[in-house]
This record gives structure tokens, C-alpha cells and sequence, in this order.
């Protein structure tokens, strides 16, 4: 798969896992782990990114005596998943297009 195209889908795929409610690194991985393969060290890259760019907040909870911190999703992360839905309509388009799908 094009590396493009899967960054988008992974940062999408996290954004997901944060619509069911506010979560930490390791339990978005288990979350997405049945649909998509994600490593800590991919994972929190794409959270940094998304943070950056307004998709999500951060903030620390005490946990075990240590803080962990959580992540949830803003109404700018829902707007990209609804963007990410739009343009994969479009790219289903393409594919059948390509296979020689007959409408």
C-alpha cells in the first residue's frame, strides 16, 4: 500500500479509536489491533501529529503512581474522519474503475 495513503488511514484509524472515548497508547493499539497492525513506535508519532495539528487534546491522569496520559478526539479529529469517508467513496470509485466494474 502507498505509505501516503496508509499514514492517512492510520491517523484516521486512531481518530476512530478516540470517537468511542478518551484512551491511552496502549489500549488505542489494542483497540485497533483486529482491523490494523500499529506498534508503539508508529503510534505515537501519528498522536503527536494529530495533537499538532488539532485532532486531539492530552492531558495526564495519575495511574499506579505515575501519570498516563489520555487522548481525545475534538470536533476538528470527527471532521477529519468524516473527510476520510467522503474521499474513500471516491477512491472505491477508482478501484472498481480500475478491476473494470460495469455500472
Amino acid at each position: 500500500m502507498d505509505a501516503q495513503l496508509r499514514r492517512g488511514m492510520l491517523d484516521v484509524c486512531v481518530l476512530r479509536a478516540l470517537g468511542e472515548g478518551d484512551s491511552y497508547g496502549y489500549q488505542i493499539i489494542k483497540d485497533i489491533s483486529p482491523f490494523v497492525t500499529l506498534s508503539e513506535s508508529t503510534l505515537y508519532p501519528i498522536l503527536k501529529r494529530l495533537e499538532s495539528a488539532g485532532c486531539l487534546t492530552v492531558y495526564s491522569v495519575e495511574h499506579g503512581g505515575r501519570l498516563r496520559k489520555y487522548y481525545s478526539i475534538t470536533d476538528r479529529g470527527r471532521d477529519r474522519i468524516d473527510q476520510f469517508l467522503t474521499e474513500w467513496e471516491e477512491i472505491m470509485r477508482a478501484y472498481e474503475f480500475i478491476r473494470g466494474a460495469k455500472k
